[in-house]
């Protein structure tokens, strides 16, 4: 079945940019909210959640902007995803935009599975 793709705005009102690109952009910051553990080996991020382990190559990073993985499982494929630090012009709020695919009837599903991962990343940061 095809994957959609879909974009999740979180505000950060008391972020910091340099923490919370630590928090998202390095392997240490990323095993603090997002998996219990994360191995790098070359471009390969090995994700640990109790005892499964499941692998994404790292595609693109721009220092303190945006981070983009692929799941091994999706290699060949257009799927990804993303975790994208952005300043609202007006506001000047930091929000971080994650973009993500899920299959029609799993949308919902991962989007919970993000703003629960988002509010661990919250409560370890402070922001």
């Amino acid at each position: 079945m095809k994957k959609i793709k879909f974009n999740i705005e979180y505000p950060l009102n008391n972020a910091s940019l340099s923490i919370l690109w630590n928090s998202i952009g390095t392997p240490l910051g990323l095993s603090e909210w997002f998996a219990d553990g994360v191995t790098v080996i070359d471009n390969e991020y090995i994700f640990c959640w109790e005892k499964h382990e499941q692998a994404a190559k790292l595609q693109q990073l721009k220092q303190h902007s945006f981070i983009r993985f692929q799941w091994n499982e999706d290699e060949g494929t257009d799927y990804y995803f993303e975790l994208k630090m952005t300043v609202l012009e007006i506001t000047g709020e930091l929000t971080l935009i994650v973009t993500d695919f899920a299959e029609p009837a799993e949308v919902s599903d991962t989007i919970l599975l993000w703003n629960k991962q988002i509010e661990q990343l919250r409560r370890k940061t402070g922001m």
